[in-house]
């Protein structure tokens, strides 16, 4: 079972601007891209802060105009394409920013991942959260045959259903379908068997 990378996700064709550029072309940048925020980089491409939107407004010079350098925040927050994007969100929460700029193992710029991207992963096909979720984690992961649990998926909302003759897999099942990309809830209604009955007892 693999989380999506941040290289599956990211915007790989990056708009950025240099530590002298003025405030106008970064305005007229943002603009003409439809961009709410661009990398800040040096003369190698290494991203040294990242300019936006609301850096732009917060900042606005009385006269004159300003240069990126001055109008950044920095240092850049940024991620590895190899990254998963589990590891991504929680950078970005953890530093409060928007977006982060992909650097690779030479730390220059290859992209660019905002959270809208990481929105997309709820936007996953249901098919494709099931079958993941069939073939990865119940029978590669788990070994259990895909017959004895009913996966249903709707609008990213999994229903689990079916009986269990070994109740203490479920927190491990209900744990990993959670983990899966584009999953928003599970809805735990597997039972087990119970010992000399015919009936099965619900496991919450």
């Amino acid at each position: 079972m693999r989380h999506r990378s941040v290289a599956d996700l990211m915007t790989p064709t990056v708009i950025t601007v240099r530590r002298a550029t003025a405030f106008k072309e970064i305005a007229r940048l943002l603009k003409e891209f439809d961009i709410t925020a661009m990398p800040v980089v040096d003369e190698t491409r290494h991203p040294v802060g990242v300019v936006s939107e609301a850096d732009l407004l917060r900042r606005r010079p009385a006269g004159g105009a300003r240069t990126a350098e001055e109008l950044m925040t920095s240092p850049a927050v940024t991620a590895r394409p190899e990254w998963s994007v589990v590891r991504a969100a929680r950078v970005m929460q953890r530093h409060q920013v928007k977006r982060l700029p992909v650097v690779d193992s030479d730390g220059r710029v290859v992209g660019i991942l905002s959270r809208s991207d990481l929105i997309r992963l709820f936007l996953r096909h249901d098919h494709a959260i099931q079958e993941e979720i069939l073939e990865d984690v119940l029978t590669r992961t788990l070994h259990l045959a895909p017959s004895a649990i009913t996966v249903e998926v709707e609008d990213g909302m999994v229903t689990l259903s079916g009986t269990l003759p070994q109740p203490g897999v479920l927190p491990v099942i209900v744990r990993l379908c959670q983990s899966v990309d584009g999953v928003v809830d599970v809805d735990n209604r597997l039972t087990r068997t119970e010992a000399g009955a015919g009936a099965g007892a619900e496991l919450n």
